[in-house]
């Protein structure tokens, strides 16, 4: 049987020091991660045990921990929260993940701006 089987976290709000002017390292501005993760948990249909698939507890505070540290750009924070969720699950099929900056700094009337990403692992064959 093949399958693709995904665990995701939706609206996550963060208070981040993120961002290339100054001002914004100081004050921080507010962002959305969301995220869907590619993971082979189909075993975990059957058996209802954790051990069997990625638990978003952990993912969360992976992001929440890359989400604390100050980058200028969101693409370097994406970067940042893809590594590290690789480095703790080599097993992760793929990625997508997209980072709303709600107020972003540049005089316009809009509900963000951000980041968009989806990342394959060729390493797992998927």
């Amino acid at each position: 049987m093949s399958n693709n089987t995904f665990i995701f976290l939706r609206g996550l709000r963060f208070h981040s020091p993120v961002g290339v002017l100054g001002q914004e390292k100081i004050v921080g501005n507010d962002i959305v991660v969301d995220i869907r993760i590619g993971y082979p948990f189909s075993q975990a249909l059957s058996s209802d045990d954790v051990a069997d698939t990625l638990n978003y507890a952990e993912v969360y505070e992976i992001i929440k921990q890359e989400v604390s540290q100050s980058v200028n750009l969101l693409e370097r924070l994406a970067g940042k929260i893809s590594d590290g969720l690789w480095q703790t699950y080599p097993e992760i099929a793929s990625i997508d993940l997209r980072i709303t900056k709600s107020n972003p700094p540049m005089g316009a009337d809009g509900d963000g701006a951000g980041v968009e990403i989806h990342l394959i692992n060729t390493k797992t064959g998927a």
